[in-house]
């Protein structure tokens, strides 16, 4: 069928470009999705978003059409989070697997989905491996207590293609965006929490402006190097999204710690040490995540 159509309207120009509508969105998203696209179109789309950007309306088709294709979670009565992670270490540890076990050892079900489209960053599945909490490869159950680690791949083959587009423009696309929005789970008591972050302002509005038209329940805040967890060295503001409603329920705190935590270094090996460390108690939880996890906590067992 292909998607040249959408392309003309989408491929314009920053100033000469259309927006599609929500419908369009999730038909064009769709075709991606399913492969029914050459990878010159998909290259196309790539370039001609990252120039337009992308608007809330289509961010909603695009989810639309990714929830109705993903392989979900089924996590039935259970508190869930998921935690998209997709960013990795670049100078600071990555402390996505800290938060997930945080989480786990409440009670809480984490589902944490990633793809490593950098080479160069160190990933959440890296340090997991090395806490003993490998990736999975098929879709089932989330389970009280327990983290699991979900390949982009094994929840959809179609999103997994588009996010490896990076590897060969080196330019971000709309697919990174999704994955930090888009729920993969199926849940009887309700929809699980997504917990996802951004690196700059203006995605601050953007996504925003997404979780509300959409409708779901989600926690947003400018997290670690693009990670949905904290910075250690800082309190983010933090705001949750229910229903199409918005609520602060943490300000940023302004000003430097008294005392700055001590950090390990990006390394794999060294950030799962460091992580056993925390949860053995032998280090103190940075004040950031154990923040956070109060606010993720209250949303998931009121």
């Amino acid at each position: 069928m292909g998607i040249s159509h959408y392309i003309k309207d989408i491929g314009r120009g920053k100033d000469g470009a259309r927006a599609l509508g929500r419908a369009q969105a999730a038909d064009l998203m769709g075709l991606i999705l399913d492969q029914q696209v050459s990878d010159l179109e998909l290259g196309a789309f790539c370039i001609a978003m990252r120039i337009k950007g992308e608007s809330p309306e289509e961010m909603a088709g695009f989810l639309d059409a990714t929830h109705a294709r993903l392989n979900k979670v089924h996590t039935g009565q259970v508190p869930t989070v998921v935690l998209p992670s997709y960013n990795g270490a670049r100078k600071l540890p990555v402390l996505t697997p800290l938060l997930a076990l945080l989480l786990a050892r409440e009670g809480v079900a984490v589902v944490v989905h990633g793809s490593a489209t950098e080479d160069k960053r160190v990933s959440s599945q890296a340090v997991l491996a090395h806490l003993g909490v490998n990736a999975i490869d098929h879709v089932g159950k989330a389970a009280a207590g327990q983290v699991q680690y979900i390949p982009t791949g094994v929840l959809h083959a179609g999103l997994d293609r588009l996010l490896s587009v990076r590897r060969v423009v080196g330019l971000r696309n709309p697919g990174h965006s999704l994955v930090k929005l888009m729920n993969p789970c199926d849940s009887e008591k309700g929809p699980a929490l997504v917990v996802s972050s951004y690196t700059h302002p203006e995605y601050l509005l953007s996504m925003s402006a997404t979780f509300a038209l959409t409708g779901q329940h989600a926690l947003l805040l400018r997290g670690t190097e693009g990670e949905p967890v904290a910075d250690a060295r800082r309190t983010p503001a933090m705001d949750v999204f229910k229903n199409g409603q918005t609520l602060r329920v943490q300000e940023q705190q302004e000003g430097s710690l008294v005392q700055v935590p001590e950090l390990p270094t990006t390394d794999a090996a060294a950030t799962a040490m460091y992580t056993e460390h925390v949860l053995q108690g032998l280090l103190p939880v940075p004040q950031a995540i154990a923040l956070q996890v109060q606010n993720i906590l209250r949303e998931v067992k009121p």
